[in-house]
């Protein structure tokens, strides 16, 4: 599992005006949305290409195109949502599936709800969307899902990690999966409740509301 945390005076300061508690939704989905888009540009590194030959308006020459099968984008419901843009303006072509997972809180546990997945993944690579990787337990039951169906390629991006779902993601993944996780930060801790510190709270709230 490689581990990416992006060190950038763009990517700090707009985690930290997403960290502040007087924040409004508006602006907080605005900055979320430019920080992915930041974050994709180390995510997508590794994509697939190969050679395209084309006419400049000057001479032929031998560019580079992605390859077949297209990349698939997977926001985790709700809060992996407010990622999908910023994400998708730099694969445009990539296709979109969904997965909702819900996480207990408390017994921390995960189950899956809803999921808009091709049964086939093999030779796919997936890039999984969800802001906080806490605990890991949602991002580990995604990943098996998606390796479940073929996927042996998988890359999360997170606006946050904790030190202990990145602990718990190694020991819970095949080795044998391509994983990366590419994030703005890795925190200082998890709280007894299960949520990242310093962090920036609940961010499918900040991003969408408190839903009742």
């Amino acid at each position: 599992m490689r581990v990416l945390e992006i060190d950038h005076p763009l990517v700090a300061h707009k985690l930290t005006v997403l960290r502040d508690a007087t924040t409004h939704s508006s602006v907080f989905r605005q900055l979320a949305d430019e920080l992915v888009t930041l974050l994709a540009y180390e995510a997508t590194r590794q994509v697939r290409v190969g050679d395209v030959e084309i006419s400049t308006p000057v001479t032929e020459m031998t560019g580079t195109k992605l390859t077949n099968p297209k990349p698939m984008v997977v926001p985790i419901l709700r809060a992996g949502l407010g990622m999908l843009d910023g994400l998708t303006r730099l694969l445009p072509t990539a296709e979109v599936g969904f997965l909702g997972m819900v996480r207990n809180e408390e017994t921390l546990e995960v189950t899956t709800y809803a999921n808009r997945l091709p049964e086939d993944l093999t030779g796919r690579q997936c890039f999984v969307l969800d802001p906080m990787l806490a605990t890991g337990h949602t991002l580990i039951a995604a990943v098996e899902y998606l390796t479940e169906r073929g996927a042996s390629d998988v890359t999360c991006v997170t606006l946050l990690c904790a030190p202990e779902g990145l602990a718990a993601m190694e020991a819970a993944v095949d080795p044998e999966i391509d994983l990366t996780i590419v994030t703005a930060s890795i925190d200082e801790k998890l709280n007894e409740k299960g949520y990242i510190v310093p962090g920036l709270g609940d961010a499918g709230d900040r991003l969408f509301g408190v839903v009742d």
